[in-house]
């Protein structure tokens, strides 16, 4: 499994809203500038991330965008999943019945099962806030 830029610039930029969110909404420009990445590249990402209601654009000359939620409740799983789809690491775990006809002889798939498990169980248990407190050393508290 490999996060893709797109994945890792959703992450990057749901932080930078966070983070950045005085009372006024943040605008895109201003977080490309920050995150040296294209705006037009999290133009596309934060269209995925409006459309699921992740964040709320603000119209206007003062326009921008702000997060619908507090931090602590976005998981990375769920940014990621909505920016990446799929996270398993094999195609046979991506859908909830494995339909791979070699699922019983598979010498494999239970290191596949673990692999998964414990990525999900990473990504599903840290959230915005929990970067936030990582990035800014207010926690050092790594164990999931």
């Amino acid at each position: 499994m490999k996060i893709s830029t797109k994945g890792r610039y959703a992450l990057r930029m749901m932080i930078d809203i966070a983070v950045n969110d005085h009372g006024e909404p943040v605008r895109i420009k201003e977080i490309a500038g920050r995150q040296g990445i294209s705006d037009k590249y999290l133009e596309q990402i934060i269209s995925v991330l409006n459309k699921a209601g992740y964040v709320k654009s603000i119209r206007g000359p003062q326009g921008g965008y702000r997060l619908t939620k507090a931090p602590a409740d976005y998981t990375v799983g769920s940014i990621l999943r909505l920016i990446e789809g799929s996270l398993a690491p094999v195609s046979c775990l991506e859908s909830e019945v494995n339909e791979c006809e070699r699922q019983h002889d598979c010498a494999t798939l239970i290191l596949w099962q673990k692999l998964n498990d414990a990525i999900n169980h990473v990504i599903d248990n840290v959230t915005i806030e929990n970067l936030i407190e990582w990035q800014q050393g207010k926690s050092d508290n790594y164990v999931i």
